[in-house]
């Protein structure tokens, strides 16, 4: 099975993920959404690759943090979401912005510092924002969106709103104090939010069986009287039907939810991270799962596409990618009568400082 938790929706106990997965897809599911699916997998990948060659090249500044080898768990996530909902995530945020619905030429704007990004080049990589598509932005400090979230839940349960807050984190912002004074305020009050954790194995450069004295991190829900659940994050539907479930709960029951998605990145904590802390015979290991050839494969099998099918979305993906690109060389840079501007909310702030 994809997931490890508490209890299972039909009451028994968890069972491992070691068992044996089910790689077949569910008939249920409609071509055209898995297909795309797919497509939203292959973009983020040759985004992330994208921004990692413009990092290299100069064209992009500060810090960056991809998701390659995520991609799954990123897609997945997005899927579970209603677009009401609200999104907080950690610094390694570019495939969560475009799961959004955030293009990627705006977020490969705002990676250059680019006036036409989503954060008008305020943010960069790990600052996005997009208030209409209520994707609340990025935090660079580990941890520091998780009391934010909770305060966002409150004020939707205070108002009697109908939406969720998903707050995403990584593995090593569970061993935090914000994170377990966010989980017990929560609890305390039922407040409508998903902790979603992207554990893919390493707190930069810190094992997670070594950075926390529970490993098993979605477990950490049970002091909190809080349901917890594992799941597969190299298996996107396993991560929409588990993100689903939890919204669910989340949304009708104002009950707070613990998700861990184990999954694993590709390269370093960011892209200036040399990665010699890991085994080299086990990230081979781990590449040799990668969860974007794994779903073609279960495409392929399922007859719902055909090789020349994945070639021609390869095709596009480029092109996509290369608009994105040249949109943001020839977006121009924010002007420095604006440097006052995107700052507070009202106009009356902005001229005060000026």
């Amino acid at each position: 099975m994809s997931t490890e938790q508490q209890k299972r929706p039909d009451g028994r106990d968890a069972t491992s993920t070691n068992k044996p997965r089910v790689v077949t897809l569910p008939e249920d599911e409609d071509r055209e959404t898995l297909v795309h699916y797919y497509h939203q997998m292959l973009h983020i990948r040759r985004f992330e690759e994208k921004a990692g060659e413009m990092y290299n090249r100069a064209r992009i500044g500060g810090y960056c943090h991809l998701n390659l080898g995520e991609e799954a768990t990123v897609v997945g996530f997005c899927a579970g979401l209603e677009p009401k909902d609200y999104v907080y995530t950690n610094y390694r945020e570019h495939g969560y912005a475009i799961g959004r619905g955030i293009p990627s030429s705006v977020v490969m704007a705002e990676l250059f510092g680019k006036e036409t990004g989503c954060s008008h080049g305020r943010g960069g990589s790990m600052h996005m924002f997009d208030k209409e598509r209520r994707f609340m932005g990025g935090y660079g400090i580990v941890g520091g969106q998780a009391p934010l979230a909770t305060g966002a839940a409150f004020a939707i349960s205070y108002r009697g709103g109908d939406e969720i807050v998903v707050c995403q984190m990584g593995d090593g912002a569970t061993n935090g104090g914000p994170f377990y004074e966010s989980l017990n305020l929560a609890k305390i009050y039922n407040l409508p939010i998903v902790f979603f954790i992207v554990n893919n194995g390493y707190g930069m450069g810190l094992p997670a069986e070594k950075g926390s004295a529970m490993a098993e991190l979605y477990r950490k829900a049970y002091a909190f009287n809080m349901y917890g659940e594992r799941v597969d994050g190299n298996d996107v539907l396993a991560v929409r039907d588990a993100m689903r479930r939890a919204a669910k709960k989340a949304r009708e029951e104002h009950e707070p939810v613990l998700l861990e998605a184990v999954s694993y990145r590709f390269r370093g904590h960011s892209v200036v991270d040399p990665d010699r802390y890991r085994d080299e015979e086990m990230v081979k290991s781990f590449r040799s799962k990668d969860p974007i050839a794994a779903f073609a494969t279960r495409l392929l099998d399922a007859k719902l596409i055909n090789k020349q099918g994945l070639q021609a979305i390869e095709e596009q993906v480029e092109r996509e990618i290369e608009e994105a690109v040249r949109f943001a060389e020839e977006s121009p840079f924010p002007a420095v009568e604006t440097l006052f501007d995107h700052i507070y909310a009202t106009e009356d702030s902005v001229q005060e400082s000026r």
